[in-house]
C-alpha cells in the first residue's frame, strides 16, 4: 500500500480549510426562527371552531350591534371565537361602552366540529325592522331566542342556500344582506375570518358581514388560504352604510 506524506505547510492549509467548512456547516444548520403570526399560536384544526356570537344594544338609538371578533380597535366588543379542543357552551363577551350594552337573549355560541365534514357552511342572517331602520346580523343561533336561528354547519357538502328563522315579526329577514359561504376545509392551511361593521348616521345604525352576500357592496374577504390574512377585506359601503375600520376585523385560524 502506497503511504503519502504531506508536508507541515501543506498540514497547515488544510487545518484551515477544514476550520471554514465547519464554519459555514454551522452557520446553515441553524437559521433565523420564522417570526410567529398571531393564528399560529391557536390550537390546530384538532378540534372545535367555537364561534361566537355577541350582541350589542343602544336603547336610545334603537340599534343593535352584532360581533362574532373581537374588533381591531374596540375590545369593549370582544368576543370569544377561537380554535379549541373542548366546545364551548357559553359565548364570552365585552362590557360594550356604556350605551351599547350586551343583549341577554341574542347572543350565543356554535362549537363546531372540523373532522365532522369537508365544508364549513357560515349562514349570515340579516334581520331588518324597517320602522327603526334597524339591523340585527345573526350567524349562529341565540341561546335565548331560537325566532333567529341560523343554519351554520360543518359537512361533507357545500350548502347553496341560506338558512334563517322568521325573526320575532317586527325584525325580519332581510334577503339581500343575508346568504351563505361553503369555506373547503382542506383547500389552504387557514381559515380567514374577515368581519365588516357599517354605520349609517342617518339611520343611526349599524350592519354586520361575515360573507359575501348578493350586495357587493357589502362583502368581506372570508376565505381558507395557504396564507394568514393581516387586515379586513371589505366593500366600502353603499354611501349611507359606510366601513367602520376599529369595528372591523381579522382573524386567522390555523387548519393542519
Amino acid at each position: 500500500m502506497t503511504r503519502w506524506t504531506i508536508s507541515r505547510a501543506q498540514r497547515l492549509v488544510l487545518a484551515v480549510v477544514t476550520g471554514m467548512c465547519a464554519l459555514a456547516g454551522t452557520a446553515t444548520a441553524a437559521p433565523a426562527p420564522m417570526p410567529t403570526r398571531d393564528g399560529d399560536t391557536e390550537t390546530a384544526a384538532s378540534g372545535y371552531l367555537n364561534l361566537q356570537q355577541c350582541v350589542y344594544y343602544a336603547d336610545p338609538l334603537a340599534d343593535h350591534f352584532t360581533t362574532v371578533l373581537t374588533p381591531s380597535g374596540d375590545g369593549r366588543y370582544s368576543t370569544g371565537t377561537k380554535l379549541s379542543n373542548a366546545p364551548d357552551t357559553q359565548p364570552t363577551c365585552g362590557p360594550g361602552n356604556g350605551n351599547h350594552v350586551p343583549v341577554s337573549l341574542l347572543p350565543g355560541v356554535r362549537a363546531l366540529d372540523l373532522h365532522a365534514g369537508r365544508y364549513l357552511n357560515i349562514h349570515q342572517c340579516d334581520y331588518y325592522y324597517s320602522r327603526n331602520t334597524d339591523h340585527f346580523a345573526g350567524f349562529v343561533t341565540p341561546g335565548g331566542d331560537s325566532r333567529y336561528a341560523t343554519g351554520t354547519n360543518v359537512s361533507n357538502s357545500p350548502d347553496t342556500g341560506v338558512a334563517c328563522g322568521l325573526g320575532n315579526g317586527n325584525h325580519v329577514p332581510y334577503r339581500p344582506l343575508s346568504g351563505v359561504k361553503s369555506l373547503d376545509l382542506t383547500a389552504g392551511r387557514y381559515l380567514n375570518l374577515h368581519q365588516c361593521v357599517y354605520y349609517s348616521e342617518s339611520d343611526t345604525s349599524h350592519l354586520t358581514t361575515l360573507v359575501p352576500t348578493s350586495d357587493s357592496r357589502f362583502t368581506t374577504g372570508t376565505e381558507v388560504s395557504d396564507t394568514a390574512d393581516g387586515r379586513p377585506d371589505c366593500g366600502p359601503g353603499d354611501g349611507d352604510h359606510v366601513l367602520v375600520p376599529l369595528l372591523s376585523s381579522v382573524k386567522s385560524f390555523p387548519l393542519v
